[in-house]
């Protein structure tokens, strides 16, 4: 575990007369973060950019009839996108790896049930290494575990790849800034799979704060509150002496909002981030851990007095721009799912969990478009079904009414993981910038780091480093790219052409291989 791990010594050298305690030598700080003290906030140095690295704000890449895929880690979220991809025409999965094979045999199933091609197989430690060096793969699509999402995506890039990282993409600042540089390196796609931004209300209530139905949006709020108590036995074990798993013990050794980006992407989103404005500074704090300890202590049979993580976190970022932004990570505690998202305005209010609903009053409601059927609406409560179902039909996003009803049909977290990898196809076959970039992904996934670095230090303030290294006000507000109707008529003509040849030649493939396996039985 070398990335979550910083020596002690290397500590006493990034910081300036900063004395660190010895229980802080395991922190979740990558070695090469460096940061001094100004003023009583830490700050966190931006590396220059190398020489030869432009920025890839609005990166686009040539357009292409099919996006040929290659799938890494093949465990809990990996086989529910490849059954999705076989649904987006277009698409060609070319190769399933997993570091046990027959999870990567297992989902020749899906290929086989939608007449597309089998897909060649990789498997072990470094089974990603040669699905990432074939010529005929466009994208790596990782969804292995957080350890290791990291040097796939590394290698991907380095061999000419676009990648699409689950999350958390990136562990530590180290990580981000390698992304980064590979990214602008190789005008290769990094892309971060954070599905919570194609929600329903999240996608409709960005279109309405980008229309500005609830004036300038001043403060958000997003969490990933979920108690994981039903689900630990079941993350990825290296062998059977490994009693915790990879989840529980990256919680058992690192610090800080180690999953911020299910809340932190969509309302970033809403407030522009890297698009006219900037995370400027945070503070974190935590409780103790006590669930997560008993975790430990049950799993392993013996005390645990070294869990880093406590079972809630909290961190407040302020932005360049005066917004404030409170992010929560709590998967100890026995509460309700809730990924908060709130939004608050100064001309309305949305909120998503646990009560979903906004808040206008009747002259902005009619100012809005919407004109109220109720008497002296105000703000006081959330709007009447009526009015907030009229508001939800006007600002319906053209996201959703593109490809809501088919993720419906194919699902994956009620839809959005459908969304969100039909829309990186689709912008991937348009020749478009994508939804989210580099920046955004190692925007997101820092909180881990930064918020150790407040959290040992006495919660002290945190200044972010400037990942777009200048360029986060070149453009102005956040918007998803769309072709013209003309070149996404063809684009799709082209992609559904595609498709029916990869079945037609997936049909003859399979009849030989059944052919085969049952002469083989004779």
């Amino acid at each position: 575990m070398r990335t979550i791990r910083l020596a002690m010594s290397a500590i006493l050298l990034a910081a300036t007369a900063v004395l660190v305690p010895a229980h802080v030598a395991a922190q979740s700080l990558s070695s090469s973060t460096k940061w001094h003290w100004n003023k009583g906030t830490i700050v966190v140095d931006s590396p220059e950019r190398p020489a030869g690295q432009q920025s890839v704000i609005g990166l686009t890449a040539p357009k292409m009839d099919v996006v040929r895929v290659g799938f890494v880690g093949l465990g809990m979220r990996g086989p529910g996108a490849v059954e999705r991809f076989t649904y987006i025409p277009g698409t060609h999965i070319v190769a399933l790896c997993d570091y046990e094979e027959a999870r990567a045999v297992k989902c020749q199933e899906m290929l086989r049930k939608a007449s597309l091609p089998p897909a060649a197989i990789y498997s072990g430690e470094e089974g990603y290494k040669p699905l990432c060096e074939r010529e005929d793969i466009d994208l790596v699509y990782i969804a292995a575990d957080w350890v290791h999402h990291f040097p796939i995506a590394k290698y991907a890039l380095e061999h000419g790849k676009h990648v699409a990282i689950e999350v958390p993409s990136a562990m530590n600042l180290e990580q981000c800034w390698e992304l980064i540089n590979l990214s602008e390196t190789t005008r290769k796609h990094c892309f971060i799979l954070e599905n919570c931004c194609y929600d329903w209300f999240e996608m409709n209530t960005l279109n309405m704060a980008q229309h500005g139905v609830f004036g300038e949006v001043l403060r958000a709020q997003g969490a990933y509150i979920h108690n994981l108590d039903d689900f630990w036995d079941y993350y990825w074990k290296t062998d059977a002496t490994d009693k915790l798993g990879w989840r529980l013990r990256y919680n058992m050794e690192s610090r800080g909002d180690l999953y911020a980006t299910h809340g932190l992407g969509p309302v970033a989103q809403a407030l522009d981030i890297h698009r006219g404005d900037r995370m400027a500074t945070l503070v974190a704090m935590d409780t103790k851990s006590v669930h997560g300890v008993e975790l430990v202590e049950k799993a392993t049979g013996e005390k645990c007095d070294s869990f880093r993580n406590g079972d809630h976190t909290t961190t407040l970022i302020r932005t360049t721009n005066g917004k404030v932004i409170e992010i929560q990570h709590n998967v100890m505690s026995p509460q309700p799912y809730n990924r908060l998202y709130q939004l608050t305005g100064t001309r309305g209010f949305a909120n998503k969990y646990p009560v979903e609903g906004y808040a206008l009053d009747s002259k902005q409601m009619a100012a809005s478009g919407v004109q109220p059927q109720v008497d002296n609406l105000n703000t006081h409560s959330f709007l009447p079904q009526a009015e907030a179902a009229s508001l939800v039909a006007k600002y319906q996003h053209p996201i959703l009414k593109k490809y809501g009803e088919m993720a419906k049909e194919v699902g994956g977290h009620g839809g959005m993981d459908f969304i969100m990898d039909s829309r990186l196809v689709y912008c991937m076959q348009n020749g478009l910038p994508l939804d989210m970039d580099v920046y955004d992904m190692a925007e997101w996934c820092c909180l881990a780091e930064l918020g150790a670095l407040s959290m040992d230090n006495g919660c002290a303030a945190v200044a972010f480093p400037d990942f777009t290294r200048g360029h986060w006000n070149d453009v102005k507000g956040y918007r998803h790219a769309f072709a013209s109707p003309e070149d996404e008529a063809a684009a799709e003509a082209a992609a559904k052409a595609a498709t029916a040849k990869l079945k037609e030649r997936g049909a003859k493939e399979w009849a030989k291989i059944d052919k085969k396996a049952k002469k083989a039985k004779k």
